[in-house]
């Protein structure tokens, strides 16, 4: 009997729960037991705000040590606190497909996010929440809170805060109880996300056997790739860390990728945004509504496609002086 395949995973209560329907999945393709490994990261311990921490892979590098010291065989991420840089010798192999991407706003009476009184106390941690928060409802007093779904949901419960924002996929993967409280799903036309929201990445040796990378491969979601692709270039190509505020989401409709990409003020008080179309089968490129075609034709498949979508997104958002309200972090 072949040993059991070790999956490295946060001790959380949403990356165990994750991380354990990754595993029933692998489990099915590849006919091996897999076992949750629990390991620490930096995050989980390190109690500063996360604008401090900045985009340092903080919840990942412990994940990553571990992995290549041969302690687990793949692990499972929320892409989202993935940096983009990827580590000499790791790969990921499988992206499964997206849930939802949007952010929430849970209160207790069902208020909407701008429509809460000056004063009242929304917690997050996301300096791109913050911004989007502040340029929706300039009155909100924003605060900085970290901890897991259950304990930021316990602080509007007890009355400490009016409001939180957080991941829908996060509450939706824990069951969607919110124990009598109320969420506001937030459009992402207005309201996009961090890059890769939504998302898991599985992540592997790049010299692991053969048999476990074609079983992870067989999790990977074509249409979720080439949009997390598309989000995550852009973020790198403004040299920007996975904390700054910038917010991208990019969706398959049609035989089109469509992105939308914005940069905000850390104070709201400014964005810049941009949206563009490629069709995945030429890759020919267009700014919506400009009436001028913006690309030749090019080859090199979708995912090629994505990333120099990515990549003239986030040229065209410099050129518009996004780098004037873009943290840069060179480790991302």
């Amino acid at each position: 009997m072949s040993a059991p395949l070790r999956l490295g995973t946060r001790r959380s209560a949403l990356a165990m729960t994750q991380s354990q329907t990754v595993a029933d999945a692998v489990a099915a393709v590849s006919g091996r037991v897999v076992e949750l490994v629990p390991i620490v990261s930096e995050g989980d311990v390190n109690r500063a705000s996360l604008s401090q921490l900045g985009g340092r892979g903080v919840f990942a590098n412990g994940l990553r040590e571990a992995l290549a010291a041969d302690r687990c065989d793949f692990l499972v991420h929320s892409l989202k606190d993935l940096p983009t840089l990827q580590p000499e010798g790791l790969i990921i192999a499988a992206t499964p497909a997206r849930e939802d991407a949007r952010d929430v706003v849970v209160t207790r009476d069902g208020t909407p996010l701008g429509s809460l009184p000056p004063g009242s106390r929304v917690g997050t941690g996301s300096p791109r929440r913050v911004a989007q928060a502040r340029r929706h409802n300039p009155r909100l007093d924003i605060r900085d809170i970290r901890g897991n779904v259950d304990s930021r949901l316990a602080r509007v419960r007890n009355g400490e805060l009016d409001a939180v924002i957080l991941a829908a996929a996060g509450i939706s993967r824990l069951g969607g109880d919110l124990g009598g409280l109320h969420a506001e799903e937030l459009g992402l036309g207005e309201w996009p996300t961090a890059p890769g929201q939504g998302s898991l990445a599985v992540e592997t040796r790049a010299d692991i056997d053969p048999e476990i990378h074609d079983a992870l491969a067989q999790l990977d979601d074509a249409h979720t790739r080439i949009a997390i692709t598309a989000e995550r270039t852009v973020l790198s190509a403004l040299d920007a860390g996975c904390s700054a505020p910038v917010g991208t989401h990019a969706a398959i409709a049609d035989g089109d990728l469509r992105l939308r990409a914005i940069v905000y003020a850390l104070d709201g008080s400014r964005r810049i945004g941009i949206d563009r179309t490629v069709r995945l089968d030429t890759g020919y490129a267009r700014e919506p509504g400009s009436g001028n075609d913006a690309d030749a034709a090019d080859d090199g498949g979708p995912i090629a496609r994505a990333t120099r979508m990515g990549r003239e997104a986030a040229r065209r958002l410099l050129e518009r002086g996004a780098a004037d309200l873009v943290p840069r972090e060179s480790t991302t």
